[in-house]
């Protein structure tokens, strides 16, 4: 019998499974590495998925930007469950979550261009995806994710070769 998984809100204990998940794709450049801290603080924003045994087997993080835009960050599977359909429900989970606090549109920044497509996400084009008032307001966050979003210069040595993709819910 196959071993399945489930997804919960991620607590504090789960901070250093996250980083061994995140480890190995930051160091092939896939994902961000940060620090401890920033897991902390940003935990209530990750959902995980467990493996039957209790082991952590992936994460994802939604993070809301403005009023009716959010990001998936931090979409991550362990290799011995990537394929295994950990990173789809994670993904459907996370665009619950958008469509309960009210987004009406979710970011990614990939490299995963063909998943995220199967999850109607779709290449964001060049120009900005929001009005001139709320750009302005964005341009005030120092959250690198919005930088991301805004496609700002400060950001393209972090997410060369990244495509931006932008998915309404």
């Amino acid at each position: 019998m196959t071993e399945s998984f489930r997804i919960r809100p991620a607590r504090t204990s789960d901070v250093a499974a996250i980083k061994q998940l995140v480890a190995p794709l930051a160091d092939q450049r896939i994902l961000m590495a940060k620090e401890t801290v920033a897991y902390y603080e940003s935990l209530q924003e990750f959902r995980i998925a467990e493996s039957d045994g209790g082991q952590v087997i992936g994460c994802g993080a939604l993070h809301v930007m403005w009023e009716d835009l959010a990001e998936v960050r931090t979409l991550a599977a362990s290799d011995a469950w990537r394929g295994r359909g950990v990173g789809h429900v994670l993904v459907e989970t996370l665009l619950e979550d958008a469509k309960a606090l009210g987004v009406s549109r979710v970011f990614c920044l990939t490299f995963e261009v063909d998943f995220f497509k199967r999850h109607g996400f779709e290449v964001m084009p060049d120009q900005t995806a929001v009005d001139p008032v709320v750009y302005s307001e964005l341009l005030r966050s120092h959250d690198e994710g919005v930088a991301e979003f805004l496609d700002l210069a400060r950001v393209k040595p972090n997410t060369l070769g990244n495509t931006r993709m932008i998915k309404v819910l």
